[in-house]
């Protein structure tokens, strides 16, 4: 047995040392075939004797079974996001700032990649837990997905008591592409960036799934530590390289503005050479000391900044525009690029929105054109080129039919909009819709458009009928992707909560904020069905003219007769929770925020805001209490002020929210 034991422990060693040199130093020691012959004799082994294995072995980065939700942990340490700049000259005041009280600081500069963050905690060193950021405070535990990223060490190199280790989750950009090629492949939902699809696969509940997805763990920090001499950033780098990490590269060591600017300058030049997607640099201060000195604001350290990256405009040409019918009949302008990169996604399609927009900007058909990601996400068309016009350029005409059926259309407003109740364009819009409100995976446009032309789906209470032979006739459909999609139609109708099939309806004026108003006040589907104009105007929020949509739909014989014949599915409905009793600032409130958050991401903001009671919409209206404006705010900002809606910086919000007692 000792021989076995001693044969065992050379395995392993000898593969994660193999491991290391393949995945963080990227100079493989033996071949593929060497390595999965090792591989195979090592699981052998422990098949045999399974009481000798090691925390550490290779093995134990694969194998685990599906969770059925994550458990939160807390961070030992704070683990909180950093406050942006936007510009070198917020770089350089805010280094100025801290060089005058404190002269000798030093900076340490590097990359900031665009992942989502983890922290993995480390006793006598071996790999105890993975934890996703969460809140700052807390966050969901991925440890048996992040065991799976091979550049994530199960033992680190040394001997240590206790180190939490953080770093970024990465997808590189030419995996990514593959990854959305793929999804498209088998007809599920794509990425929007390598961000998403990052922070996507690290938290399925199939560690199966996080297998398939290359990712990626670079090392950029410590939390908490024990049995651990060390006294600043700079070192805390060179550490993580000894550990087995890979880490954050270039770093540089600054001693003032300049150095780092240089480093930004740097950065932003040669930030399309990397292999993953880079949106800025993160710039702290060295000393450790001066870091406990500085402290910390709420939601971020004062001792450091992320600088981030101007986004960047590419110029290309219009070759066409298109009309899209939403679900509510609304025609929109799209124009057809000529396909073009920008920040490692290529953009070929960009909306209009309305002809109010077109006009302003004058765009045309063959145009050279503008194009930016408005925050890194959204394509946008910011200017036209009109210096290389050549008198061959076609005015943009406003839609005289319906561009799917040839039915009637309406100027409402700034928009067309047809009101042909049969259109299949509308159906197909509301399909996809409905995909997205119950995150039915694989349900997108393409699927929704196929469903309703092979007229397998005729209204939206067919979607829970179809059947694995019908999604067989849709093109490009296997039985593997068949069945996973009846599947995922099946798992959703074992349960949906009033508010979600409250929004799939597409009741008109009802989005996410009044589809909760209207499930916390009626709190099951018969009392919603059976309601009442005054019921439903008691409702904050619920005004005139929402409730008499709401009535118009729930007494109209062809919405009920579909209502009617969804739930003959066999679809269940969630009564919802009573609503906690809550006063607060927010409480019962309309909230829109608009522009960048520098503290908490969008959807953790919204998610807070919703479970103090806030009733937190997309768009301004006259009916909107207060808007929370963020950095570079889009239109909804000017459409407050219109409306003489108060608005509040995110600084208030903060301060309104600590005033309360709630933060």
């Amino acid at each position: 047995m000792d021989e076995v034991v001693k044969k065992y422990n050379e395995l392993v060693d000898f593969l994660n040392k193999c491991d290391y040199y393949y995945y963080v130093l990227d100079n493989p020691i033996i071949s593929d075939a060497e390595y999965d012959e090792l591989k195979k004799e090592l699981f052998e082994i422990e098949r045999k004797y399974p009481q000798i294995i090691r925390p550490d072995s290779p093995s134990q980065r694969v194998g685990f079974k599906p969770s059925k939700e994550f458990k939160e942990i807390e961070h030992k340490e704070k683990m909180l996001s950093l406050d942006n700049a936007e510009s070198e000259e917020e770089i350089i005041d805010w280094i100025r700032k801290i060089k005058r009280d404190y002269p000798n600081a030093t900076f340490v500069v590097e990359p900031k990649f665009d992942g989502t963050s983890l922290e993995l905690v480390y006793e006598n060193s071996i790999l105890k837990f993975a934890i996703t950021r969460g809140d700052g405070l807390k966050g969901e535990d991925v440890t048996n997905n992040a065991k799976i990223i091979k550049t994530i060490p199960l033992k680190i190199l040394k001997d240590i008591k206790r180190i939490d280790v953080r770093g970024e989750v990465l997808i590189s950009k030419e995996d990514f592409k593959k990854l959305n090629e793929e999804l498209l492949k088998n007809h599920e939902r794509t990425f929007a960036n390598p961000r998403n699809a990052a922070a996507g696969s690290l938290r399925q509940l199939d560690p199966s799934i996080t297998a398939k997805r290359r990712l990626t763990f670079i090392a950029w920090g410590i939390g908490y530590f024990e049995g651990l001499e060390i006294d600043n950033q700079f070192d805390v780098l060179k550490l993580l390289k000894e550990l087995g990490f890979k880490v954050s590269e270039p770093v540089k060591l600054c001693n003032d503005e300049n150095e780092v600017v240089e480093f930004y300058k740097e950065m932003f030049k040669n930030r399309d050479n990397f292999p993953f997607e880079l949106d800025g640099i993160v710039i702290k201060v060295n000393e450790f000391y001066i870091q406990k000195e500085l402290g910390w604001t709420i939601r971020a350290p004062k001792w450091a900044i992320a600088g981030k990256f101007q986004a960047v405009e590419k110029t290309t040409k219009i070759v066409n525009v298109v009309f899209q019918v939403g679900r509510m009949g609304i025609i929109t302008p799209v124009a057809i690029l000529e396909p073009v990169e920008i920040s490692g996604v290529v953009v070929s399609r960009v909306s209009l929105h309305n002809f109010d927009i077109i006009r302003k900007l004058d765009i045309r058909i063959g145009d050279w054109v503008y194009v930016r990601r408005a925050g890194e996400v959204i394509p946008e068309i910011t200017s036209v080129i009109k210096e290389r016009r050549t008198g061959g350029e076609k005015i943009i005409q406003e839609p005289r039919n319906c561009p799917s059926c040839n039915g009637e259309v309406i100027k409402d407003g700034a928009y067309y909009k047809c009101i042909n109740l049969s259109c299949p364009a509308k159906l197909a819009s509301h399909i996809q819709y409905v995909g997205e409100v119950l995150e039915i995976e694989g349900l997108g446009e393409a699927t929704s458009n196929n469903l309703v032309k092979l007229n397998l789906v005729k209204d939206l209470a067919d979607l829970f009928y179809l059947t694995v032979s019908d999604f067989l006739k849709l093109p490009n459909f296997a039985e593997i992707s068949s069945k996973k999609l009846y599947n995922e139609i099946q798992k959703v109708k074992e349960g949906i909560s009033l508010e979600k099939f409250i929004m799939m309806l597409g009741i008109p004026s009802i989005g996410k904020a009044n589809a909760k108003a209207l499930a916390n006040k009626f709190r099951t589907l018969d009392k919603f069905l059976n309601c009442t104009y005054y019921e439903l105007i008691s409702i904050s929020g619920i005004g005139y003219e929402i409730a008499t949509n709401v009535i118009k739909f729930l007494r109209d014989e062809n919405n009920r007769r579909i209502i009617e014949k969804i739930l003959k599915s066999g679809i269940k409905i969630t009564e919802e929770e009573k609503a906690k009793k809550l006063s607060n600032f927010f409480y019962n409130k309309k909230v829109v925020i608009t522009g960048e958050l520098s503290k908490f991401t969008r959807d953790e903001v919204i998610k807070f805001l919703e479970s103090i009671g806030a009733l937190v919409s997309n768009n301004v209206s006259s009916k909107t209490d207060y808007l929370i404006v963020g950095k570079n705010p889009g239109s909804k900002l000017e459409k407050a002020k219109k409306y003489n809606i108060k608005i509040i910086s995110e600084e208030e919000f903060y301060e309104i929210l600590k005033s309360e007692g709630i933060l």
